[in-house]
């Protein structure tokens, strides 16, 4: 098993269930690990594309406003998985501005196994 990762995709995001939040996009900071079997591996065609996970996130956020960051996680993790070659995925997303200035950030990590 081969661990895939892409790690500090910058987002831009419609998210939050405070009021200030609707209407208006912020940052979010997204890690994603991917497993999947890649033994052997000598053409992309062989792997998962780093760019499948990119275009999965910002396809997440072209959804329209999401209420939390679980669920932009949960889903960008399920978009992972649509390749059945990916066995696990973990996303992180960490949102900046959410206790600004008192945090760096707030977020999630959500995991999601093949089963």
């Amino acid at each position: 098993m081969t661990k895939i990762f892409v790690t500090g995709i910058k987002i831009e995001a419609e998210i939050g269930v405070h009021r200030h939040e609707r209407g208006r996009s912020q940052p979010l900071i997204v890690d994603v690990e991917l497993d999947a079997p890649t033994a052997g591996a000598e053409r992309l065609a062989d792997t998962v594309n780093y760019e499948m996970v990119v275009k999965a996130a910002r396809a997440v956020a072209a959804e329209g406003h999401i209420l939390l960051v679980e669920a932009f996680a949960e889903r960008l993790a399920r978009a992972c998985l649509a390749d059945t070659r990916v066995t696990r995925a973990r996303v992180r997303v960490e949102k900046p501005l959410a206790l600004a200035p008192d945090a760096a950030a707030a977020g999630v990590e959500v995991t999601l196994v093949r089963g």
